[in-house]
């Protein structure tokens, strides 16, 4: 006789060793299968642009806690596509001075260089908000608002007119080159519960606070760069989500899977890694994109 250890809930067995059963919700099986099947074709003079097909991170700065994770969608890993959207997490500076960044971006669909031009939108703003790092950290210590807002509109701007450049160097048509942008900017100071959302295009930003599931995001500015700027306040207890539209679409999308997230992760729940990742990739028929996500909790 075989033995094998006992199962943890929401596991089953597979020829008589414990693995992870791929959670589901809403109404029906969803059409491809819950792990990758074929890896995107390499160019030996382009290997540069390969693309992981899942990338995950993890913080804690005193009672601060930061999972994040982007996860190639069930389509594109059926299909043998890349990764269209980009994760990037950084710490500019050090101690309660630091400024902790988490951007992602999604490229364009259809478009062959979308992980490309997502790559390079979290690339270019990570870099511009870690030389402005010292201004950001004061203007978030005092609260300015206004002048935190301009100021990221500004870099994000910049950010966009760097991606047309690009575009024009390649010789793609006008706007082909580009990318939704999505940041969460967090201060490493326990004594700043300020915490900063700003991004243009499509994704979410949600709360759970006491157990209630809140969309937070907002209409973007009337400007030629659709800018998106919140800044919240942190409770202890919160639990705050920001993600691509592959995930947010979902969220929205089919209520049961908010509820299920809002279990998992209110009340002050932390998963580890392996769980985070096996959180966001609760399967709903009809959702097939790329997902990427981070999830910040505060003690």
């Amino acid at each position: 006789m075989r033995w094998a250890p006992e199962l943890p809930p929401g596991w089953v067995a597979a020829d008589g060793v414990g693995e992870p059963a791929a959670a589901v919700v809403g109404g029906g099986a969803p059409t491809y299968a819950a792990e990758p099947t074929a890896w995107p074709e390499a160019d030996p003079d382009g290997l540069d642009g390969l693309v992981a097909d899942t990338v995950l991170d993890g913080a804690e700065y005193g009672g601060l806690t930061v999972r994040t994770v982007s996860v190639r969608g069930d389509s594109a890993r059926y299909r043998g596509q890349p990764r269209r959207d980009a994760l990037l997490t950084a710490r500019f500076g050090t101690g309660d001075d630091a400024l902790l960044l988490v951007a992602m971006a999604s490229g364009a669909r259809a478009a062959d260089d979308a992980h490309r031009a997502a790559q390079d939108a979290v690339r270019w703003i990570a870099g511009a908000v870690g030389r402005s790092r010292e201004r950001l950290a004061q203007d978030m210590r005092a609260a300015r608002r206004g002048s935190l807002k301009s100021g990221l509109h500004r870099l994000t701007d910049r950010c966009y007119g760097r991606l047309r450049a690009r575009g024009e160097d390649l010789g793609l048509d006008e706007g082909a080159y580009t990318a939704s942008l999505r940041c969460l900017l967090l201060p490493a100071d326990p004594a700043c519960p300020v915490r900063l959302f700003f991004g243009v295009g499509d994704g979410g930003l949600f709360r759970i606070r006491a157990g209630d599931w809140q969309d937070l995001d907002l209409a973007p500015d009337g400007t030629a760069v659709p800018f998106r700027f919140r800044a919240t306040v942190a409770q202890p207890g919160d639990a705050l989500v920001m993600c691509s539209a592959g995930l947010a679409e979902p969220l929205r999308g089919e209520p049961a899977l908010a509820a299920h997230l809002a279990e998992r992760w209110g009340g002050g729940r932390v998963p580890g890694l392996a769980a985070y990742l096996a959180d966001t990739q609760t399967r709903v028929k009809g959702y097939a994109d790329d997902r990427t996500a981070v999830t910040v909790w505060d003690a």
